[in-house]
């Protein structure tokens, strides 16, 4: 059995660790981001009555997949957030997509439920950072925070049910059409990110999408 390494190996493997990992860096920030899917990415990210947020003269369209429960979608959020805000000129179209349980659903709803208000956005905010559990008060504390009436949002939920649940099997249709298994998915312009990346990787992605128009 091999005796404990000394001082002058652990620093040679710590050497060659360290190297390891910075090579890795330098792989995964020079490979290919985004998947090229062609004109199915046309309607998608033409919004199609989805909410969206950013400028009316933007240069690039971000369609987001997401649920409130996934944590890969949670861990992305905030990069999303610092690319979006850094580059600004992106305007993001939301794809809710809640395939995490009736908790992830009803959020869904709550939040479309929130753009007859004009605070989608900022509930959307809220869902992805806050980490309680998913329910009516919670729900309603969101929204009142972000400045809306609940009663109103319930009610016209009551009003627009199906309309709501029509445009969340919409958003999976368009989801498992550009061969989306799950959440999160990152649509820019025609160019698909699968899975949670940074905000360096947002970055090089919008500067693809833009080069390859």
């Amino acid at each position: 059995m091999p005796g404990p390494i000394n001082r002058r190996q652990a620093i040679g493997l710590g050497a060659v660790v360290l190297g390891g990992w910075a090579v890795g860096q330098v792989l995964r920030r020079t490979a290919p981001i985004g998947r090229d899917i062609g004109d199915a990415a046309t309607p998608i990210v033409a919004g199609g009555g989805s909410p969206e947020d950013g400028p009316d003269d933007a240069s690039l369209r971000l369609a987001v997949f997401t649920d409130y429960r996934c944590p890969a979608c949670r861990h992305a959020f905030p990069a999303m957030e610092e690319a979006v805000r850094t580059d600004g000129k992106v305007r993001v179209i939301y794809k809710d997509w809640p395939i995490f349980g009736p908790a992830s659903e009803r959020a869904a709803m709550v939040a479309l439920g929130c753009a007859e208000q004009g605070i989608y956005p900022a509930v959307h905010r809220l869902l992805m950072t806050d980490s309680r559990k998913i329910d009516d008060d919670m729900l309603r504390d969101l929204v009142a925070s972000a400045g809306g009436d609940w009663p109103r949002v319930t009610g016209w939920l009551r009003r627009n049910l199906h309309a709501v649940e029509a445009r969340l099997r919409v958003n999976g249709r368009e989801a498992y059409s550009i061969g989306l298994t799950g959440t999160p998915g990152f649509l820019a312009e025609r160019l698909l990110v699968m899975g949670a990346i940074d905000a360096g990787d947002f970055r090089r992605l919008f500067a693809k999408a833009r080069a390859s128009r």
